[in-house]
């Protein structure tokens, strides 16, 4: 189990190095925009790992995508543009730890390519055409452009030559703050998970005590301090609000959905924990 899973993380880096080197080649000359050459390199880049993902029959190969692509985009724009050292730190230690941390799950969590997410199992079990659709689309394309969407109001602050402003520094200790509800969360999850006595029992102490995804709370909380950032270079337009708006329906509507359905179907005590605890918000359980 331990070789296979350093096998194929091995492999995931591989490709995933290939995929970005392979992406920045490609880059057409005639995109003289910033923001869309950072999109087409995301896209290209997403299309190489599906390839991938259909080679190895296994879309958990873009797992790690959705950290580990948004740092080439945000230390580029970081270091191409004239910034203060002060507003780089602002901008990217809370993105860099928020990455580190999604990465670290992604290395405990992953066990190979003989694993593949159940969600990814659930969007690719109907009839083939619509399968690789859903591949393509709902697994690879949807959340790239997801997150290319999210990470959008960067653009603002990074590339305008703004000073560092309160409103800055209180987007980059909000943008934090999710980071740290993220990892407290996770954390608990695990050390619960780790208990034998626990095998089949629902979660709902500490933080999963007031909501039933605390840890996807965080993450939502974490792409409205990107957008509060973008706010605070005091040239954003007002549409940009569905940045993170785009994100937070993802998770209402797609995410905690699929997790709910899955433990109601693998916890027996999950139905009632359900009716009590707030989806995502911090809330006292109802009696």
């Amino acid at each position: 189990m331990v070789k296979n899973k350093l096998y194929s993380q091995l492999l995931c880096v591989f490709i995933y190095t290939l995929a970005f080197y392979i992406s920045f080649i490609l880059l057409p000359e005639s995109a003289t925009s910033i923001w869309l050459k950072i999109t087409i390199w995301h896209l290209y880049a997403t299309l190489l790992i599906y390839i991938g993902s259909v080679l190895l029959k296994n879309s958990s190969l873009y797992d790690p995508f959705w950290s580990v692509a948004p740092i080439p985009i945000v230390v580029y724009l970081a270091f191409f543009y004239q910034n203060s050292i002060s507003l780089k730190v602002l901008v990217l230690v809370p993105i860099i730890f928020w990455a580190l941390r999604l990465t670290r799950n992604w290395l405990i969590s992953w066990q190979g390519f003989e694993h593949e997410d159940f969600r990814y199992i659930d969007l690719k079990n109907t009839n083939k055409i619509k399968a690789e659709f859903n591949n393509l689309f709902g697994i690879h394309l949807f959340p790239t452009l997801i997150v290319n969407l999210g990470l959008y109001p960067l653009l603002y602050v990074l590339t305008n030559n703004i000073s560092v402003n309160s409103l800055l520094i209180f987007a980059s200790f909000f943008t934090f703050s999710a980071v740290v509800l993220e990892t407290i969360a996770d954390e608990q999850m695990r050390t619960f998970r780790v208990n034998p006595d626990n095998k089949g029992k629902t979660m709902k102490y500490k933080l999963w005590k007031y909501s039933r995804h605390p840890n996807y709370l965080g993450e939502i909380l974490f792409w409205y301090g990107i957008y509060l950032m973008g706010l605070s270079s005091g040239l954003m337009p007002i549409w940009t609000i569905i940045c993170p708006t785009a994100m937070l329906a993802l998770f209402v509507f797609a995410s905690c959905p699929m997790m709910d359905e899955r433990s109601l179907k693998n916890r027996s005590d999950y139905e009632d924990y359900m009716k009590k605890t707030s989806q995502l918000l911090l809330l006292p359980p109802k009696t």
